[in-house]
């Protein structure tokens, strides 16, 4: 596949291991079926309440679909570097300020993700007690989406702290120019 058709940004690329570049394509079609899944589920759920045939377990399917797009699209922004950083602070500094704080970006996004990771398993294995109504599926069925999420926000940023470490932080040339190309 060509990097122009590629699901995976090459921007920033020294931040990334290509090792993990499967997992960002895969999360990039996911979020994009997430998207289009829930945009149909509430078009029919519009539809069938207008011609007074309202299907409620449709607002069940919609809920699911949101909540699993939100937490899919946090992990994967957090590996293209689009998402839970302080960006702009650290691209206005170089050299060892830089590496100071964009460490410690990634420190706390690191401790964020496992916070996510813990207490949203914790939440998960309470919420087969409760159920969604009609269905009864247990609400754990939507809960599961936040440990996953924490576990790969926490990875991502893993790999960017230790890759920013071996090939810098700063950007290349190549995203520079990118960037403004983008904006001309």
């Amino acid at each position: 596949m060509s990097d122009e058709r590629s699901l995976v940004l090459q921007r920033q690329r020294q931040l990334k291991w290509p090792a993990l570049d499967w997992l960002e394509s895969l999360l990039m079609m996911l979020c994009g079926f997430t998207l289009a899944a829930f945009s149909l589920a509430v078009v029919c759920d519009i539809v069938t309440r207008e011609i007074g045939r309202p299907w409620l377990w449709l607002q069940e399917v919609t809920s699911t679909f949101f909540i699993y797009g939100i937490f899919i699209g946090a992990a994967v922004a957090t590996r293209r570097n689009d998402h839970l950083f302080l960006a702009a602070i650290g691209e206005s500094m170089t050299g060892r300020p830089r590496l100071i704080i964009e460490t410690a970006i990634r420190l706390v996004v690191i401790a964020v993700g496992l916070f996510m990771a813990w207490f949203g398993y914790v939440n998960f294995v309470r919420g087969f007690g409760s159920f969604r109504m009609p269905s009864m599926t247990p609400i754990a069925s939507l809960y599961a989406a936040i440990p996953i999420s924490g576990a790969l926000i926490a990875l991502f940023a893993f790999e960017q702290l230790v890759n920013g470490w071996r090939n810098t932080f700063e950007k290349s040339a190549e995203d520079r120019a990118a960037e403004k190309a983008e904006r001309e």
